[in-house]
């Protein structure tokens, strides 16, 4: 699936662009915070993600009788491909 977050901070950002100017601060302000969201989609929670399977393996091969044995599973879906963030910007 399309990063929703990382296409709809830069289509603020373009937005911004438009009507103050690509030269402008707020242009700068709104920028920054779509390279954040961008990064927080294709690293940290990706990797989030991937950590919360290896979690749910573990605990997946626990024997019964431990306490951790009947947990909840952790949500494993958490972040973006690369591709996944930069195609809706292409399209």
């Amino acid at each position: 699936m399309p990063s929703s977050h990382s296409a709809t901070v830069s289509a603020l950002t373009v937005a911004i662009g438009f009507q103050e100017g690509f030269g402008g601060s707020v242009f700068a302000a709104a920028l920054i915070l779509s390279c954040i969201v961008m990064y927080d989609a294709t690293g940290v929670r990706l990797h989030a993600g991937r950590q919360a399977e290896v979690l749910n393996q573990i605990v997946y091969e626990l024997p019964a009788e431990h306490p951790l044995a009947e947990s909840r599973p952790l949500r494993e879906l958490l972040g973006h491909t690369p591709a996944q963030v930069i195609i809706p910007h292409i399209a």
